[in-house]
């Protein structure tokens, strides 16, 4: 073969390598990469196992995440806090991020979950149904105003009122028991858990392995309860866009909803 053939394929496979090397960074071909995750403090257990799972499908990607009330993280948001991914527990939190102009495109609903009474497992106030909460010097623990699990317990409440069989009495009875108002649904959680509380209402999710020993489960009237339908969204100056779509697509992919229903997470609505 002559020498000139030699340089012209030697040419060819360098240029090859080059258009190779430049084509737009992927999820899968990205290395080194930081993803920080805003998402409601419900989410914690779920998330943690899939950003495990997205690491390992992703090498040399980092899942950090920043768990807390929808509220609190819609919050930081608006103020400038820097992220990837918002997964709210509500639409109303993820509404306030769209209005301050943190999201990127249309956020996708991808779980559901429901309410449930818990108390003490040694139920020290006998509570046996959701009638009991109105009961006089019961000691029951919510949320604060803004965070969502307050705002479907309200609901639940108002339902309540507008049934006969309980009344606005009832709601005004359950509302005059409260004792605390905490940071989120995890902190209220950990109220009852500790006998600090004797009952409270909090996601069906909440009843996780390491508190389900520790506390009863009463559930709500199905015409009382409330569906909670969680949105997630990419943040929209995300330093790994790309990355953060995958993420997203993990978490709607039937890997990602096989293990939010092992944690008692409802499918997509």
């Amino acid at each position: 073969m002559s020498n000139k053939r030699l340089s012209l394929i030697f040419f060819l496979l360098i240029w090859l390598t080059g258009c190779s090397s430049s084509t737009a960074s992927t999820p899968e071909s990205t290395n080194a990469v930081t993803l920080t995750v805003f998402a409601a403090s419900s989410l914690t257990d779920a998330f943690t196992e899939i950003g495990a799972l997205f690491e390992e499908q992703y090498p040399g990607s980092t899942v950090r995440f920043n768990f807390g009330a929808s509220s609190d993280l819609a919050t930081q948001l608006a103020e400038g806090a820097p992220g990837d991914v918002f997964a709210s527990a509500n639409a109303r939190q993820m509404e306030n991020a769209v209005a301050a102009g943190r999201i990127a495109g249309e956020p996708a609903n991808f779980l559901t979950n429901s309410l449930v009474l818990i108390v003490p497992a040694d139920n020290p106030a006998g509570i046996e149904t959701l009638a009991d909460l109105a009961n006089e010097g019961v000691k029951f623990v919510t949320a604060a105003p803004d965070v969502p699990i307050r705002g479907f317990t309200d609901q639940m409440l108002d339902n309540a009122a507008a049934d006969p069989a309980y009344g606005e009495e009832f709601k005004t009875a359950v509302l005059a028991n409260i004792v605390s108002e905490e940071a989120n649904v995890r902190q209220l959680a950990a109220k009852v858990v500790l006998g600090e509380a004797d009952a409270g209402v909090v996601y069906k999710s909440d009843v996780t392995p390491d508190i389900a020993d520790q506390v009863q489960v009463i559930e709500i009237p199905e015409s009382l309860n409330v569906v909670a339908v969680y949105p997630i969204a990419p943040i929209n100056d995300s330093a790994s866009p790309e990355t953060a779509q995958a993420f997203i697509d993990l978490v709607l992919s039937d890997e990602g909803q096989a293990i939010l229903s092992k944690w008692g997470f409802g499918p997509r609505p």
